[in-house]
């Protein structure tokens, strides 16, 4: 699977599960640790967990398995290593803390649709 199309299944799954602000940034010229950055929110830390499940176990059904899941214990932020794919799922406080969408405002999003 493409990087690509691998980000927008990853969007897709949070928006099925109600996520919220989903972003995806495609950050491959700015970056040499990945090609897509996406961004979501959950209302609050149960959501953010119950996000991050959704993701994982999307991507277990195919066979792919993150390289690294970092802060799934109530932290308020789920950072899921896929190689060039990486997600971020926040709570509202940390996401407005932490800002990614400025820190890569001058990358592309891509557009999703249905959300």
């Amino acid at each position: 699977m493409e990087n690509k199309e691998f980000a927008m299944q990853a969007a897709e799954v949070l928006n099925q599960k109600k996520g919220i602000g989903i972003k995806v940034i495609d950050i491959a010229g700015k970056s040499s640790f990945a090609d897509y950055l996406i961004v979501a929110s959950g209302g609050s830390d149960r959501q953010v967990a119950a996000l991050s499940d959704a993701v994982e176990d999307h991507f277990e059904e195919l066979g792919v398995t993150p390289r690294s899941i970092a802060g799934k214990n109530n932290t308020g932020w789920v950072l899921m290593d896929y190689g060039d794919v990486i997600v971020n799922i926040f709570n509202p406080e940390l996401r407005e803390r932490y800002n990614l969408e400025q820190v890569w405002g001058d990358c592309s999003f891509v557009e999703i649709k249905d959300q």
